[in-house]
Formats: structure tokens, C-alpha cells, sequence
């Protein structure tokens, strides 16, 4: 069993989509929009084949608030290098690092930004790291 996908309500697709193609190598399917919901998504692939849903809708359920859901997405970028090296580039180019780059008290060595709609990102470490 694994996660296939996760889905990301988001208000500017486009940012968001050149976002998660310029920092995480990201590639992104066609825009698929749906005329009679007014739907719109890209499937944002990475190299080990997981995939991010970045969606749009003019009018969203009234169940979704900024108060739940999704409370991060960790990237795995590689060694500790690397997570000090994206997070340089990412708050060189305006992103807000939040914390680090540390390890955390679980282990996990990492920093965090902010995307360009506020969501938290955890830059960490590979798992084999």
C-alpha cells in the first residue's frame, strides 16, 4: 500500500505549478479543466513517482477550511548539503524559511519554507540519510 497522490486546493495554478517545477524538478501534466465544474488540476510527477494534485475550483465545498487538512509535504532533496543548498536558494528568491535547516527532535534534518500560497514544505534529507 502506498499514497499515490496528494491534492493541494490552490488559489493561482500557475504559480503554483512553475513553483513545484523549478525547485523539485517537478513535471507536470497538461492542465485538465472540467467546463461544467469549472475543475481545473495538474498532476505534478517527481523522479520516484510520487505526484502532487495541485487543484482549482471556482466554488469549493463548504467543508474545506484553512483550519484542516494538510499540514506539510516533506521533500527529500538529498544530503545535508542539499537541504542547506535549497533552502539558500528558496529564501534568496523570497520564500520565508521558517525554521532551520536542523535536525529535529525526530531525527529528520531539514528546513522550512513557505510555497508561494503559504503552504509549509520540509526540505529534508533522504530516508537513506
Amino acid at each position: 500500500m502506498y499514497i499515490e497522490h496528494v491534492a493541494v486546493l490552490t488559489k493561482d495554478l500557475e504559480i503554483m505549478r512553475e513553483f513545484y517545477e523549478t525547485y523539485f524538478n517537478g513535471n507536470s501534466s497538461p492542465l485538465y479543466t472540467n467546463p461544467k465544474t469549472q475543475f481545473q488540476s495538474y498532476f505534478i510527477q517527481f523522479k520516484t513517482g510520487s505526484r502532487l494534485e495541485l487543484t482549482k475550483k471556482r466554488f469549493s465545498s463548504p467543508h474545506i477550511s484553512d483550519s484542516r487538512g494538510l499540514t506539510h509535504l516533506a521533500m527529500a532533496v538529498g544530503t545535508k548539503d542539499d537541504v542547506n543548498r535549497f533552502s539558500e536558494k528558496l529564501q534568496k528568491d523570497g520564500y520565508p524559511l521558517l525554521s532551520g535547516p536542523r535536525v529535529t527532535g525526530d531525527g529528520y534534518y531539514e528546513a522550512v519554507i513557505q510555497d508561494p500560497e503559504g503552504n509549509l514544505i520540509e526540505i529534508t534529507t533522504d530516508s537513506e540519510e
